[in-house]
Formats: structure tokens, C-alpha cells, sequence
């Protein structure tokens, strides 16, 4: 039997006359056993007819009792024929036709569409319909070990909620009880708690709140616009159109403009308890999605033509490949993935060679299918990667979480690097020349965005140091710099000035014209991500 006090009769007997499954009747009553929920539909409509026809039975046998005055029951019944009008429009509660084995109301409440959830507690909470998301989830091919379902429901649901809400507190009312709103059961809490052990046993996986793998079950109804259009019209400021939105009608607006709606107008214009829909729900999308998977590692770039991102300008492609498509290419055949997002700590331009032990680097693999990869399987990704191309080379790849790239992030800024810069003078110079340079220690640059990223960097004077330098003499006009520098610090406008824009610089150093013919990074010192053992 349903755990149902005498207090819940009426509300009973309102909603199942009203069109309602027996899952939102109880959800009304505030019961809160998920095993009662998960029972039949057909075996819950019995137990509530039995305990109305129970409730009825106690009363006449009450009425028995008194032999004058009058049976109370007649006098209720009486006074309900003459008081009682529709709910529907002014509040006030409907008649309650008795619970016998002829009520047809009743009988037919289990079978048709529930005018509360549309549906969502009756057919789909079937053993087909669980079905046929499973064999959605398995088709997609996904490596998982848990799930978290969600749902996303019509927005009238929330308006037949609350139409439903006001009629069931008119009667607690009636009789003198409170009903809070919080008590009733949310309709998504009672789903999931009837369709959980299903999915898990079809699945052969436990449903866990903290699951990277979700599955998600998008509902619709055709009557969506119909049944809310009222609330547009007492809260217009609510509706406004907004991209990749079919209809204004969106869940959250719907909320919104519940809560500012007035419950006098809200009467007026929608039944209360809500009518029987046309239709039932219908499932529009079975989706599925894995959480990111992050991967990191470090790249060296051996080629001078090579740039680290796609090079698109005006739509038109300007080199072949790059470094972050030499990596994800491989990564996203092997995780499966819908898409990536590529990071790295700074960036070289296009002829600059990363050298040394390579620049961090970290990916995000959008919804993959792949999770689960060994040490082992890790490091032939990795030779794959490596012998694809002569023009990279990726070390220490491995799986990380979502934080720890922060620490790469960190590093961009914080960090110091290493460079070796081949430059050329106008004027000729002799050992003598450059060699104070040598001395230099924490020489501190203003230095004006360069005019070549001027188009994607906002203007800004950046103060920098130069560490340290070290100058190795070739000839007349030519010769080496290495140099230990802030992270962030623009290394060729700091030889050639930039127009006089990196203040001091090479040149001026020398009295000199002097330009970069080439750049290697020679170390990026973020000691992330930890090295692995070959």
C-alpha cells in the first residue's frame, strides 16, 4: 500500500479525477520513497483506489454511527454541490466524484497521458524506452565506467507544475493544512529515480553524480508555445529572442516570468489543475558526452617555416600544417574526439626553432570515446607522433587533469627562457665591439607592442628584463647572442628596436643598425610537465 494519510484524500482524488498518472499523485503528496515510484504504473493506480475506496468505507462506517443528526458525509456532499466550482479560473475546488468500481475517471487515469508531466513518468519509465537509450549509448562507441544521467525537460512543464501546485494547495487549504512548494517532489528528482537502476543494469555500469560520462535525454512537446503564450503577454521583458534559439519560450524564461506572474493571473488565464494535453512528449535527442581528456607534453620544432597554429589569413591557408596539427592529428584518431583545444606556454613565430627540451604544451580532447590509455600505450602515441614528421619532435606525453595545465599557464609569464640569436650589423665590428655586452646583468626594456602583432595585441608599453647575454663573435658583421630572458620579452624588436619602440636595444647598445637573421629558443624553464623515464 502507499504510505498515504487521510489528510492526502482529497488531493488524491483531485488529481486522478484531473487527468494525473499515479507517480505525480504521489509526488504531490510529498511521498519520498523511490522504491514506491519505481513500481508499476498500473499496480500504483490500484493502491490509490484502494485507498480511496478505504477512506470512503471508514467514512461510512463513521456515518453509521450517528443516527441523528444526519451523516456528516451527506452534509459535506451537500454543501460541495452547492459551493463547489471549477478550479480552473477563480480557485475555488471541483467536485470529487466518489472512488467506486464505476468510476471511469479513474480507471482511465493510468493509461492516458498525465496532464502534469505530459508523459515523462508513464511511457517513458517503460523498459522499451530505457532500451532504446541504451542501444544509443552503445552504438556511440563510448569506454566508460559510470554515468550521470540528465534530462532536459518541455519548458510548460514548469507551468502545468505550477497550475498543478495551485490546485493542490487550494485544497490542502480547504482543510486546513499547510503545503510548501519545496515539499513536493521535483519531477527530474522522481525520473531519474525510476530510470537509474534501469540504465545501470542495461548498461552493466553504476550511475554516479561525479560520472565524466553523461548521458542526457532531451524531451519536447508540440504544445510548448501554445500553453506559454499567456505568459508572454503578462511578461513580455521576459521572451526576447536570442541566438540558436528556436522559440522564445525557453526554460529559464518560463521560470522567470512564474516567479513574476501574480497567482491571480495565473488563474486566469491557465486550468488549475491543468487539463489533459493533446499529445505526449517526445524524446528529440538521446546524446552522449565524455568529459575532456588533457594531454600534455613537450614539442621541439626543427623547421623555419613551420607555424605553431594554422596560418589563415582572409580564409586563405598560407603553409600546409602546423605544429598543434602535427600533434592533434594523431591524438585525435586515437581518443576519438569531436574536437581539440591546444595551449602551450608562449609561442615561437613561424621561423623560430624550438630547441632544447622543448616548449610545454597541453591539448584538449573534446567528447572522446577513448579514455583509458597505458604508460605503454602512451609512449608508442607518442613515437607515432615523432615519426610522422622530421620537422617536430613531442617528449614527455602524458595524460594530466584540467588544473595542473594551469601550471603551464603560469609559467608564460612567470618564467624565464633561454635564446640564441643570430645577428647582422650594418657597420663592422671587432671582438672589442660586443664584448660588454657580456656584462650586462638585469637590463630592464619598455618595450611598445611590435607593430607586427599589432593587429591582434592591444597597444601597451611592456617592461622586461634581460637577465643575462652572452656574445659569440663570427665575423665583421655577424655574431651570435645567446641570451636568458623574462618570459613574455620580444626578442627580435630587442635586437633591430622595432623602430625605436624596444628601448634600449641592440643597436642602440652598439650605435649601430643591427637585424636578427635567426632565432632559436634554446629552453622554456617551467618544469611542467614532469619528466618521464624513456
Amino acid at each position: 500500500m502507499v504510505p498515504l494519510a487521510e489528510k492526502d484524500r482529497a488531493v488524491v482524488q483531485l488529481l486522478l479525477d484531473a487527468g494525473t498518472c499515479p507517480r505525480c499523485v504521489l509526488r504531490f503528496c510529498c511521498v519520498g520513497s523511490q522504491l514506491l515510484y519505481r513500481r508499476p504504473l498500473q499496480d500504483l493506480m490500484k493502491d490509490l483506489q484502494e485507498f480511496l475506496k478505504s477512506s470512503r468505507e471508514k467514512e461510512d462506517t463513521a456515518c453509521l454511527d450517528v443516527a441523528d443528526p444526519p451523516c456528516k458525509r451527506i452534509r459535506l456532499e451537500h454543501s460541495r454541490e452547492e459551493g463547489a466550482d471549477d478550479l480552473n479560473h477563480n480557485g475555488a475546488v471541483p467536485q470529487l466524484p466518489s472512488a467506486g468500481p464505476g468510476n471511469t475517471a479513474l480507471e482511465s487515469s493510468a493509461g492516458k497521458v498525465c496532464n502534469v508531466c505530459l508523459g515523462i513518468l508513464q511511457e517513458f519509465c517503460e523498459a522499451d524506452f530505457v532500451k532504446k537509450v541504451c542501444q544509443k549509448v552503445n552504438s556511440a562507441d563510448y569506454q566508460f565506467t559510470s554515468f550521470v544521467f540528465s534530462v532536459s525537460l518541455p519548458p510548460q512543464l514548469s507551468v502545468r507544475e505550477r497550475a498543478a501546485w495551485l490546485g493542490v494547495k487550494q485544497q490542502m487549504r480547504n482543510l486546513g493544512l499547510p503545503l510548501a512548494k519545496d515539499d513536493i517532489v521535483q519531477l527530474k528528482e522522481a525520473y531519474k529515480w525510476i530510470i537509474h537502476p534501469q540504465l545501470s543494469e542495461e548498461l552493466g555500469v553504476p550511475a554516479d553524480g561525479k560520472s565524466l560520462f553523461e548521458v542526457s535525454v532531451v524531451f519536447a512537446h508540440p504544445e510548448t508555445d501554445e500553453e506559454c503564450h499567456f505568459l508572454a503577454t503578462a511578461c513580455p521583458d521576459c521572451f526576447k529572442p536570442a541566438k540558436n534559439k528556436q522559440s522564445v519560450f525557453t526554460r529559464m524564461a518560463v521560470i522567470k516570468a512564474l516567479e513574476r506572474i501574480k497567482e491571480e493571473d495565473f488563474l486566469k488565464h491557465f486550468p488549475c489543475p491543468p487539463s489533459s494535453p493533446k499529445n505526449l512528449c517526445d524524446a528529440l535527442e538521446i546524446q552522449c558526452n565524455n568529459g575532456a581528456v588533457f594531454v600534455a607534453g613537450r614539442y621541439n620544432k626543427y623547421s623555419r617555416n613551420l607555424p605553431q597554429t594554422p596560418w589563415i589569413i582572409d580564409g586563405e591557408r598560407k603553409l600546409e600544417s602546423s605544429v598543434e596539427e602535427l600533434i592533434s592529428e594523431h591524438l585525435m584518431a586515437e581518443f576519438k574526439a569531436d574536437s581539440f583545444n591546444f595551449s602551450s606556454s608562449g609561442r615561437e613565430d613561424v621561423d623560430v626553432r624550438t630547441l632544447g627540451n622543448g616548449r610545454p604544451f597541453a591539448m584538449e580532447l573534446v567528447n572522446p570515446r577513448r579514455v583509458r590509455f597505458t604508460a605503454e600505450e602512451m609512449r608508442r602515441l607518442q613515437q607515432a607522433i615523432n615519426d610522422s614528421s622530421d620537422k617536430i619532435q613531442v617528449r614527455d606525453l602524458q595524460l594530466v587533469t584540467r588544473s595542473a595545465i594551469g601550471r603551464m599557464k603560469e609559467g608564460e609569464e612567470e618564467k624565464t627562457k633561454t635564446y640564441s640569436a643570430l645577428i647582422w650589423t650594418d657597420k663592422a665590428i671587432q671582438r672589442e665591439d660586443i664584448a660588454f655586452l657580456d656584462d650586462i646583468k638585469e637590463l630592464r626594456l619598455e618595450q611598445k607592442t611590435p607593430l607586427r602583432v599589432l593587429h591582434r595585441r592591444p597597444l601597451a608599453v611592456r617592461c622586461r628584463l634581460i637577465h643575462t647575454m652572452r656574445c659569440e663573435y663570427i665575423d665583421e658583421h655577424h655574431f651570435r647572442l645567446r641570451l636568458r630572458t623574462q618570459a613574455g620579452t620580444y626578442i627580435k624588436e630587442f635586437v633591430h628596436g622595432d623602430f625605436g619602440r624596444t628601448k634600449p636595444n641592440i643597436g642602440s647598445l652598439l650605435n649601430r643598425t643591427a637585424d636578427i637573421l635567426e632565432l632559436d629558443v634554446e629552453s622554456v624553464d617551467v618544469d611542467w610537465p614532469p619528466t618521464l623515464a624513456d
